[in-house]
């Protein structure tokens, strides 16, 4: 793993990284659900909080437009008379009004001056909806189909928007298309509402109390283009309809008024006039029958009663008019699992609705699998009170000057719901009606720890602001701005697996607000502000809610207080204001907001490191003991203390906050899935794809490094206590000394404000300081704790940053194809690789260079369609601890041999081959070996083969620690394994070419042109150069496999011939196992002494490298040592037949010993040490014994062959001869083969040939004739008269 600026970043990023892993599952479990946040609320003392006066406002009007001219003109010529009808299709960003049967719509968020009209027949629209084209109907570009609907007639429209010429605005032009043939009548049925589903379901709500569908299609034969059906009819009200006459029918009929779908639990909620609620079911996946669940008649609260509070109301009931429904509204899943709708009454009180059953947390754990059974109430919250906020005067008249109490009682016309905010039209005023607005209170979101269960229950407290607009005019509707596609898309490809978005079935506008229910704190450095465009009577108003980040940055930009400053530390938390500093200061927020001034970026930082605003690194817990004695004097024993831990400032907490919520949608989720051929992720067939977007990864990429470089800028501008301490020294001296660094036993050159905040004490009275504790950590350890905490987050956002470059670049050049290179373990490893694992873990790291290594392939491949200068540059620039120098030579190295192999001509290849060895001799431990050399074996460029697997293993051992045994047992055999699979690129060279004459070049690649066979002149050459080269390497631990691998494939000549000078001892070491050392100088002149039976038994294995000890000794002309090798051979000890060599092989081994003996005197004629004769005739002694024993031995075989032949019955016992007597003896002949058997397993002595052999068996005929034909037949007389005579 290489790391750029010479930084510890591997152990350092795999720290950090648990703590992000920990800040992120902190945060997700402190968010409550809304369920249980309602629940808690009940115990609040209020659910409401004001907002500072002396704050920027949370909401404001960002701009007022009014009605298009053509409309107003149509609404006046009709004096008011007319039907009108108004609304916003937010997916088009367009609003839309109706003036009897005129259609004019335009575009909400800014004007363009183009107002389209739209003319039906003479009958007045009475319902408009938009839906979504189905594919395959009309041409493509009909994106959506306008629907009007007038008493007579349903007609549809095509809808076709076009981008922009610089392709920013999706929906700069709209056009309407007439569609003639998709125009069906009512049948008399006035329709109230047009709903429809994100599949493109229209759903139509009749004046009759039913609900139809239009259903529309390409049309063929006798069937109907578009047609109209009945979704709640059955026989009943079939016959009502078409049988009985009106005169017959006497209940009223209660019309829908109002229709909303569910587009991710796939229901319905209706509204009729009569304030009924009914639930409707599409079925699990959206497309079955409408079945009707349940209708509420009557919506009754049953926990109102612990709003004590608001139980006024219950007094003014019998004055006051029953509170009507004004909006309903479903909630996501990412809101509740549990509650699924909101319904706002006409007095401020809102309903939360389930449709499961159950009560509690019991109700709907499975609600995405389990279908709606009911529609009942689970927890109503009070209307907004009145004053709230100081600032909330409606019109002239203050909440304070009401005179009536039931005056105070809010008076809701309209409302707007979504994704936890809401906006009510309030007309209780009587000068000028004003817009509430309700939204979550964020710092009521802060995860305070708590170990009591009021505290934490009031914590989960859902809390709101109410923020007073004064308008003119009514509000008519209310709609989300929707993002742009591209950033939507963008918002879903991040939090896509992370939240529920599982519900949408494509890329949808509406399911990236969902986010926005999360709160602003989690969300506010990734999302916009979020803006609401209300059309009243006066004309359009775009409303936009202000987040925390955006109020802080409004106090920074004008002259603010500190005071006003350290309110809004105080509100939100040291850690909390401390990310959203880092957020201004790096200009993380949303582009599409304007951009961050330099100044408001300065102040921002400078709050950032402000420690009477973040705080200093402290002890938690010190104090739990500080107050041991009562009030009344007595002395308590105190409390049980928890271990005291360090508690790090606001500033780490902020970036710690900041980091983990920009890491959050990625970090423990794999970053590659298998997508099959419908576009599921699948885990079977189907293709690698990465589960990101290209612009999801940029915007996340870029959020990221502007984080990190603003924390490295700081540091080495030494600004702040991080820059400061970390801008001492270097990250060693720093980061990872235990002792302090600053303080009392520490000085520094030089002034700055953070010295007295970081020395020790040291006070001045020595005997009040004797009795306090000893303090675990001093504020210098502290502090240097913190600081390298700080600089470990540093470490890991920039590796986070280079991990999502890299990404982008690998999917830029399909993915897919990449991870074809890989095998199917690697490619499952990649699949369930996660972006922590990819930063953090050595795994990713190695899947990575796969990657990268299967990505430069693709270039420098015979159809690569670039250099290897491409694209080093962008790897080494974006992510250059995935890829540094280092990586850059090397596959610089692999390009020449790819062009190496391509090419003809020998000298053009021996050239590319010699710049592709002197690239990777620099980069020796960080070249992938096994497949570089051979690429260099099919160049026959054996230099490199040999000499870049050594140098590898020298760099894994540099300090040859393991050679030594200074290393850790543990690691040792690590770096052993490491260093032998080097040897083995080498060795397996050697194999090859041994193998070359049988099978041609076996291993080698035949995709390359070289790889041909090779003929015997040639492979000897090779053969001998990798042998001298590998010699010349100075590593006796290869030396010994390399010795051993020629002794295996059977080249002992060439061994022989270019061994090193530690051959000698190798074949020491290896032939005996008493260490005993021949040297070459060695003298045998000390005769018959010297040369005795050396003792421990050879093994027939350890025989091979003593013969070629001895060969050789031969060689070099070493005729001394040669002859005693020979010697210790032909006398060695053997304990069976099986290892015993022949008797003809020891005579020829003691044959050759003296014809070494011989040379050595005719050498030693001319030296200065002359050998000594006797050792000559010693060993010629010792020569003539053998040949005695090999004919004793031969006699004793002939002897028990011939009683094993002869027949018992030709036995005479009056046989004068006595040989013949003990012929046939069979005791004899059995004892005959025994000795014979002894005499071939080591050699004998004359005497104990004389006594045990000769004389037992009467060999006389063998002793006497060997006695003349030896010139020591005097030696033995002399010995058998003296044996004789004893």
């Amino acid at each position: 793993m290489a790391w750029a600026e010479d930084e510890a970043i591997g152990p350092d990023v795999a720290s950090a990284g648990l703590h992000v892993s920990e800040r992120i599952g902190r945060d997700a479990a402190a968010q409550p659900d809304l369920e249980e946040a309602l629940e808690a609320s009940r115990y609040a003392s209020h659910p409401y909080s004001s907002h500072p006066k002396e704050w920027p406002s949370l909401v404001e009007v960002a701009e007022t437009r009014q009605l298009p001219p053509m409309l107003i003109e149509r609404y006046n010529a009709a004096a008011g008379e007319g039907t009108a009808l108004c609304g916003i299709f937010s997916d088009i960003h367009r609003a839309w009004a109706t003036v009897d049967n005129s259609f004019f719509i335009w575009r909400f968020d800014k004007w363009d001056g183009q107002c389209q009209e739209h003319n039906v027949d003479e009958q007045a629209i009475c319902a408009v909806g938009l839906a979504r084209a189905k594919p395959g109907i009309f041409i493509e570009a009909i994106q959506y189909l306008l629907v009007l609907a007038t008493p007579v007639e349903l007609v549809l429209a095509g809808v076709c928007c076009s981008a922009s010429a610089d392709g920013t605005d999706p929906y700069a032009e709209l056009s309407l298309k007439p569609l003639p043939e998709y125009m069906i009548a009512t049948d008399g049925v006035t329709m109230t509402c047009i709903t429809c589903t994100d599949k493109g379901q229209i759903f139509l709500a009749g004046r009759d109390g039913h609900i139809y569908e239009l259903q529309y299609t390409t049309g063929s034969g006798w069937r109907k283009r578009c047609r109209k059906v009945c979704l709640t009819t059955g026989i009943g009200s079939l016959l009502s309809r078409w049988v009985l006459p009106n005169a017959f029918k006497f209940s009223t009929v209660d019309p829908i008024v109002d229709m909303v779908i569910d587009d991710e639990r796939n229901t319905i909620y209706a509204r009729t006039e009569g304030m009924k609620l009914q639930l409707f079911d599409l079925g699990a996946n959206g497309d079955g029958p409408l079945t009707k669940v349940t209708e509420e008649k009557n919506i009754v609260d049953p926990r109102d009663a612990p709003y004590g509070g608001r139980r006024r109301n219950a007094q003014r009931s019998a004055h006051s008019p029953k509170p009507s429904i004004v909006c309903i509204s479903p909630l996501s899943a990412m809101e509740s699992k549990w509650l699924h709708a909101v319904a706002v009454l006409s007095d401020g009180k809102r309903l939360f609705l389930t449709t499961s059953g159950g009560s509690g947390s019991s109700v709907g754990l499975n609600s995405s699998l389990q279908r709606p059974t009911c529609l009942k109430i689970v927890a109503t919250r009070p209307s907004p009170p009145l004053g709230v906020g100081g600032g909330l005067t409606f019109g002239a008249v203050a909440a304070a000057g009401r005179a009536h109490p039931e005056d105070l009682a809010l008076k809701v016309e309209s409302a707007f719901y979504s994704a936890g905010a809401l906006i009510m039209s309030d007309s209780s005023a009587t000068a000028m009606s004003s817009l509430l607005a309700v939204q979550k209170d964020s710092a009521a979101q802060l995860s305070l720890p708590s170990t009591f269960g009021t505290a934490s229950r009031s914590s989960r407290a859902l809390r709101e602001t109410v923020s007073a607009l004064p308008v003119e005019g009514r509000m008519l509707c209310a709609s989300d701005v929707l993002p742009l596609p591209d950033a939507a898309f963008t918002m879903q490809s991040l939090y896509a697996d992370v939240e529920c978005f599982t519900g949408f079935r494509k890329p949808s506008e509406k399911a990236s607000i969902k986010l926005w229910a999360k709160g602003d704190l989690p969300t506010q450095h990734i999302l916009p502000r979020r803006r609401v465009v209300v059309f009243n009577t006066m004309g359009l108003m775009e409303v936009i809610f202000n987040r925390p980040v955006d109020i802080l940055r409004k106090l920074f930009d004008g002259n603010t207080l500190r005071s006003q400053i350290e309110e809004f530390f105080s509100r939100f938390g040291a850690g909390e204001a401390a990310a959203m500093c880092l957020m201004l200061a790096a200009k993380l927020l949303y582009a599409e907001d304007s951009p961050i001034s330099n100044a408001v970026s300065e102040k921002a930082a400078e709050a950032f490191e402000d420690p009477g605003l973040v705080g200093m690194p402290q002890i938690d817990g010190t104090t739990a003991l500080s107050n041991t004695r009562t009030q009344a004097g007595g002395f308590s024993m105190g409390q049980v203390v928890q271990e005291a831990e360090p508690l790090f400032s606001g500033a780490y907490e902020g970036l710690c906050l900041c980091s983990s919520r920009l890491l959050y949608p990625i970090w423990e989720l794999p970053i590659m899935v298998i997508r099959g051929p419908g576009g599921t992720n699948e885990h079977e067939d189907g293709i690698v794809v990465c589960r990101l977007s290209a612009g999801a990864m940029k915007i996340l990429e870029s959020k990221i490094r502007s984080l990190e470089t603003f924390l490295r800028s700081r540091r080495n501008k030494r600004r702040g206590l991080y820059g400061y301490v970390a801008g001492l020294g270097d990250s060693g001296s720093i980061l990872y000394k235990t002792g302090p660094i600053i303080g009392s036993g520490g000085r520094v050159n030089g002034r700055s404000p953070y010295n007295s905040q970081i020395q020790d004490t040291n006070p001045t009275d020595q005997s009040a300081s004797s009795k306090k504790p000893r303090l675990l950590y001093t504020s210098a350890e502290l502090t240097a704790m913190e600081v390298r905490a700080m600089e470990c987050l540093r470490r890991l956002l920039r590796r986070s940053g280079e991990a999502l470059f890299l990404l982008q670049l690998i999917c830029q050049h399909n993915v897919a194809r990449l991870a074809q290179t890989l095998g199917n373990d690697l490619r499952k490893k990649l699949v369930q690789l996660t972006f922590h694992q990819l930063v953090c873990s050595e795994d990713g790291d190695q899947l990575a260079m796969r990657l990268i290594s299967a990505l430069m392939e693709y270039y420098i491949g015979p159809e690569g369609r670039g250099t290897v200068e491409d694209i080093s540059t962008k790897l080494r620039e974006g992510c250059p601890s995935y890829f540094n120098e280092s990586d850059y030579k090397y596959y610089l190295a692999v390009e020449c041999l790819e062009r190496a192999s391509m090419t003809n001509s020998p000298e053009e290849r021996d050239i590319l081959a010699k710049d592709a060895f002197n690239l990777l001799t620099k980069i020796p431990d960080s070249a992938d070996l096994s497949a570089i050399c051979k690429r260099f074996e099919n160049l026959r460029f054996y230099e490199a083969v040999v000499r870049l697997p050594l140098q590898k293993a020298q760099a894994l051992d540099s300090n040859a620690d393991v050679i030594n045994g200074q290393i850790d047992p543990k690691h040792n055999d690590m770096i052993l394994y490491q260093r032998e699979q080097c040897y083995e690129i080498v060795l397996n060279a050697l194999r090859t070419l041994k193998g070359a004459g049988q099978s041609g070049m076996q291993g080698a690649d035949k995709s390359s042109g070289l790889a041909t066979a090779v003929d015997p002149a040639s492979r000897s050459k090779y053969i001998k150069q990798i042998i001298q080269l590998s010699v010349q390497w100075p590593d006796t631990v290869f030396h010994e496999h390399l010795y051993r691998t020629l002794i295996e494939l059977g080249l002992e000549n060439e061994l022989l011939e270019y061994g090193g000078s530690d051959l000698v001892s190798f074949l020491q070491s290896a032939g005996r196992k008493h260490q005993e050392q021949v040297r070459a100088g060695s003298s045998l002149t000390t005769g018959a002494a010297k040369l005795q039976d050396l003792g421990a038994p050879i093994s027939t294995s350890q025989t091979k490298y003593l013969e070629l000890l001895a060969r050789y000794y031969v060689l070099k002309g070493e005729h001394i040592a040669a002859t005693r090798m020979l010697l210790i051979l032909a006398e060695r000890q053997c304990s069976n037949s099986e290892e015993a060599p022949t008797l003809e092989k020891r005579y020829e081994y003691l044959r050759n010993a003296v014809l070494q003996a011989k040379s050595a005197s005719i050498a030693a004629d001319s030296s200065r040490n002359p050998i000594d004769s006797s050792t000559v005739d010693l060993l010629e002694g010792k020569l003539a014994v053998l040949r005695f024993q090999m004919q004793i031995k031969q006699e004793l075989e002939l002897m028990a062959v011939r009683v094993e032949n002869t027949p018992s019955s030709s036995e005479s016992p009056c046989d004068p001869f006595p040989r013949d007597n003990i012929l046939a003896d069979a005791e004899t002949a059995k004892a005959a083969k025994d000795k014979a058997k002894e005499l071939s397993l080591n050699l004998k002595s004359i005497t104990q040939l004389y006594n045990d052999y000769a004389v037992p068996f009467n060999l006389w005929e063998v002793w006497f004739c060997l006695f003349h034909e030896n010139s020591l037949g005097l030696v033995f007389v002399n010995l058998i008269c003296f044996v004789t005579s004893q």
